[in-house]
């Protein structure tokens, strides 16, 4: 099975070289990996270019954010599975795409999650957060649940079949993503028991109390514009569910 690596960057010369050369460092060899750059400016494409002839395809250009430059990438895709690696993180460790692609042989799954650690921007040894993602229960949506995005890996044809990200969201089109995936139209998944990504702190929806009331109406809008019916407890919960992950 070749598996698609898509890294989304836009000036983040201090970690672009550490996110790449975790994909390069991987044991398993058919990877296809798509790095795409929103027109830096700080000398992230220069680093990238180092790299021009290990990486399948390169795009430097001007996009509409995160998620419009998610959508790019999953439509030069050309792999059986898809995941992203972005560029603050890395992989855990050198088998994560090997055990990706034989737990999806073993499951028979279109999709695969697993455990993810927040780690310091500064130092990657510090864990700041550990998200145990834990079970697949479809019910555990109502209760704020949902996997840590950077460890969902989804086949190309779900992608094909059920759209890409939603570009009208500015922080929750992930969530938005796995709750239409899995929620409404119910795709199978399964649990891959093992820390897949470091992910260093200071994501878009977390940096400040404002952004994160409204990642969460961003939640809840998820919901109502897939027709589907959150419990009037559910928008509080998945914020809630953050508390437990602190170290």
């Amino acid at each position: 099975m070749k598996v698609t690596i898509i890294t989304i960057v836009y000036n983040n010369c201090s970690t672009i070289a550490s996110a790449i050369e975790s994909v390069l460092s991987q044991n398993y060899k058919d990877i296809e990996y798509i790095i795409i750059d929103g027109l830096s400016m700080d000398g992230t494409v220069e680093i990238v270019k180092k790299y021009t002839e290990r990486i399948s395809k390169f795009i430097s250009e001007k996009d509409r954010g995160l998620y419009d430059a998610l959508n790019k990438g999953i439509k030069l895709a050309t792999g059986d599975i898809i995941g992203f690696l972005h560029s603050d993180d890395t992989f855990y460790y050198n088998d994560a795409i090997q055990d990706i692609v034989s737990h999806f042989k073993t499951s028979n799954s279109e999709s695969i999650y697993a455990d993810l650690e927040y780690v310091s921007r500064f130092n990657s040894e510090k864990v700041i957060r550990y998200w145990k993602a834990g079970n697949y229960d479809l019910k555990n949506f109502i209760y704020g649940w949902m996997p840590p995005h950077p460890t969902f890996y989804v086949k190309r044809e779900v992608y094909e079949k059920l759209g890409l990200y939603d570009t009208s969201f500015e922080s929750a089109a992930d969530y938005e993503l796995m709750l239409r995936y899995l929620y409404k139209y119910k795709i199978s998944a399964a649990y891959l028991p093992k820390t897949l990504i470091k992910m260093r702190v200071g994501g878009k929806s977390n940096v400040s109390f404002k952004n994160r009331i409204k990642a969460n109406n961003e939640d809840h809008r998820a919901w109502i514009i897939n027709g589907l019916k959150p419990k009037f407890y559910t928008r509080y919960l998945k914020p809630l569910r953050k508390i437990i992950q602190y170290k």
